[in-house]
């Protein structure tokens, strides 16, 4: 778990006070991760990755929690996950990559580290990548077709997506054995070596994210051909493994 330092802004402060004065002793934890932990916060691309444990989930529980997440919202935020206690604590075999992620990189904003025990079983993480590289490619296949010919849309669609495969990427190397760093250019850089994976695609769009380099229609359709295969092959390995 990382420390507790300045994560983000004052809003965030504020809506973990709000939080607090919501839900009282039922909140048990306000748990943020992702790339607001990891350095690699960018607003307008990125958002906060928050996780809500109460000791009990209620229909008035989550109405009571309406106006806070509501003005959270406003700011242009998406709603954060609400889970129990003990259903983080034994959904590690339905989202072991997102509780690996926020194992690895969280920061407890309130109250109790209460993944600090919780463990990832290989199995299950093997299965829950291969689902999610199959669903995700299928939709990227989709929203190609809708994006071809703006070339605003086509880098946004690859932007947007990035972050999800290169997630994925990370899960893959725990099952090889190897600890991802935290930031998405190493986890590419590693990945290429051991997933036999091209990483100029991957590291291009991460470029085209952070510094909103544009690129005319046909080095964007390049890239993006670049880019599919590279996900396809992906796919094909991770369903070879055991």
């Amino acid at each position: 778990m990382l420390e507790k330092e300045e994560f983000g802004s004052k809003e965030l402060e504020m809506f973990v006070e709000d939080l607090k004065s919501t839900h009282g002793k039922n909140l048990a934890a306000v748990i943020l991760y992702g790339s607001a932990t990891t350095g690699e916060f960018k607003r307008g691309v990125s958002d906060y990755d928050l996780i809500i444990a109460l000791h009990k989930i209620t229909p008035e529980d989550l109405l009571l929690a309406h106006a806070a997440v509501r003005e959270w919202q406003k700011l242009g935020h998406r709603p954060p996950a609400y889970f129990t206690v003990s259903e983080l604590i034994t959904s590690s075999d339905v989202f072991p990559i997102e509780l690996y992620q926020m194992k690895k990189s969280r920061v407890v904003l309130f109250g109790d580290d209460i993944l600090a025990d919780v463990e990832v079983s290989d199995k299950n993480l093997r299965h829950q990548i291969e689902y999610e590289l199959r669903g995700k490619l299928i939709r990227l296949r989709k929203l190609y077709v809708s994006a071809y010919g703006s070339a605003e849309r086509l880098s946004e669609l690859m932007v947007r997506s990035v972050s999800s495969f290169i997630t994925l990427l990370r899960a893959s190397l725990i099952l090889l054995g190897i600890d991802p760093p935290v930031k998405k250019r190493d986890v590419v850089e590693i990945a290429s070596k051991h997933l036999q994976i091209n990483k100029e695609p991957f590291l291009k769009i991460l470029e085209m994210r952070d510094r909103e380099k544009e690129y005319d229609d046909v080095l964007l359709n390049q890239l993006f051909a670049a880019y599919m295969k590279e996900i396809e092959s992906f796919v094909m390995q991770i369903d070879k493994m055991d």
